[in-house]
């Protein structure tokens, strides 16, 4: 029952692949412009109205004793400080006492946003980073947070303090946005919508072009046509 209701489907209901590869053919050129055009604009956004930020990066060391950390427990040990250590570098008081010491114009909840804290796989050392617009102030920031996350870590846990290995330096190069992702990104939106719309356009004209769109919509035979007078015009001074 249901392969006869298969095909019993009206051709006009079918969507034509091939007529649509033949259209997108057909306006390759026009593709490539929209993308080219889209690659331009975005491209100038990115350029002129999206803020440059930059990212700014201090290191920290993780230690449970006083001595350096030798055996595997220790270095267990130090993991599992690393963990909790990344929840006390971002806690309110911690961002609080930074803001109070460098006077920001910002919340604690805005400059907890702009905080990453990374412990890369097996190791006990903490990478602060950053964002902010402003990179002297990004390094001004990541500096400040580990020197009192620092203090504030061991005097609550009552262990020894991380040990700040790396501060933060000035960013030269921008973090985000990328002009050139944004280029590429403009350019693949550019092709996809205007090929997203040749292929709606297509597929919803029902328009009678040639005889074989006489037997597709109207479902009867051909028995003649009529060329078209340019293209015999055409035919004729070949000839000649």
């Amino acid at each position: 029952m249901e392969l006869n209701e298969r095909r019993d489907v009206p051709d006009e209901d079918v969507i034509d692949l091939r007529e649509i590869f033949f259209a997108l053919k057909r306006k390759l050129f026009l593709i490539l412009a929209v993308g080219l055009l889209g690659s331009c604009l975005y491209g100038a956004y990115t350029a002129f109205f999206m803020e440059p930020l930059y990212t700014s990066t201090s290191s920290i060391l993780v230690l449970s004793k006083e001595t350096t950390l030798t055996s595997i427990a220790d270095l267990q040990l130090g993991s599992q400080l690393a963990a909790d250590y990344q929840v006390l570098i971002k806690s309110t008081s911690v961002m609080e006492d930074v803001i109070e010491a460098l006077d920001l114009d910002m919340t604690a909840e805005d400059l907890r946003e702009s905080i990453s804290v990374n412990n890369p796989e097996d190791t006990r050392i903490l990478e602060v980073s950053v964002v902010n617009t402003d990179g002297e102030l990004a390094k001004k920031i990541t500096d400040k947070v580990v020197e009192i996350s620092s203090e504030y870590i061991g005097d609550k846990m009552e262990v020894v303090p991380p040990k700040i290995i790396e501060k933060g330096k000035i960013p030269t190069v921008q973090t985000s946005p990328s002009l050139k992702k944004n280029i590429l990104i403009g350019f693949l939106a550019g092709i996809i919508l205007c090929g997203g719309i040749i292929c709606v356009l297509t597929v919803m004209d029902d328009s009678i072009k040639s005889e074989e769109d006489v037997e597709k919509y109207l479902g009867i035979p051909v028995l003649a046509s009529v060329p078209d007078r340019k293209d015999y015009i055409n035919k004729n001074r070949r000839k000649k």
